[in-house]
């Protein structure tokens, strides 16, 4: 009577770990958006059935806590903790960074948006920006309040700029997208709304670089006036 293959040939169980499983939710993340990072879809990724899925994560949740992690640990702490660079610049730096990073995965920034980040590197880069905060010369509860303002600033703005992306492309160069809009703003009926027809030009470029740190600024101008205090 022939016996079967050993058991370790027949159902050998593919050896992952946490980075892998991470590594597979981004690249779903960068081909079908946020919508495609599912326990589901990682194991189809990794060629794994989904319960294998949960011996690493115990929900979606916490999966998508860890790509958040991932993403917030890719940008430039140095930067902002610099403290031989000056305050405004290195909050300058911070946001662009991010902005830069996030607009590669539009659907990012819903991920981040959908649940509290209060991992590691989550934490790291909230207390460089405390620092950079008390730098400016802000008390305790000043900066802390001020950096809930800036985190809302900078992510709602690149929240509403990703939302016109055709996730999950990357976003297209800001100069096409504001010649995109401009175009669109041409379309509005002047006579019924004369205010955005002479404003068309300016609003044309809320998705640029100048109109990011335009509104960065006036938020650290509010700053700057407390500290001032």
């Amino acid at each position: 009577m022939t016996q079967g293959a050993p058991a370790a040939r027949r159902g050998r169980k593919r050896a992952v770990g946490e980075d892998e499983v991470v590594a597979a939710a981004m690249r779903l993340l960068g081909a079908g958006g946020a919508e495609a990072v599912s326990i589901r879809g990682i194991a189809g990724e990794l060629g794994l059935a989904p319960n294998a899925v949960y011996t690493y994560f115990p929900d979606r949740a916490a999966v998508i806590g860890a790509v958040v992690e991932h993403l917030l640990g890719e940008t430039d702490l140095a930067a902002l903790a610099s403290r031989d660079t000056p305050w405004r610049d290195r909050i300058h730096a911070l946001a662009a960074d991010l902005r830069r990073r996030l607009l590669v995965h539009p659907g990012a920034v819903n991920l981040l948006l959908s649940g509290p980040m209060d991992g590691p590197n989550a934490l790291a880069l909230g207390e460089a920006l405390l620092t950079a905060l008390a730098d400016a010369g802000l008390d305790r509860e000043e900066a802390a309040r001020a950096s809930y303002l800036l985190i809302v600033q900078v992510l709602g703005a690149i929240a509403l700029e990703a939302a016109e992306l055709p996730s999950p492309a990357p976003a297209p160069p800001a100069a096409e997208r504001v010649r995109a809009r401009r175009a669109q703003l041409r379309a509005v009926p002047a006579d019924r709304y004369p205010r955005t027809a002479e404003a068309a030009d300016t609003i044309a470029t809320f998705v640029s670089d100048e109109q990011f740190a335009w509104g960065l600024d006036r938020v650290l101008d509010g700053i700057a006036a407390r500290a001032d205090r």
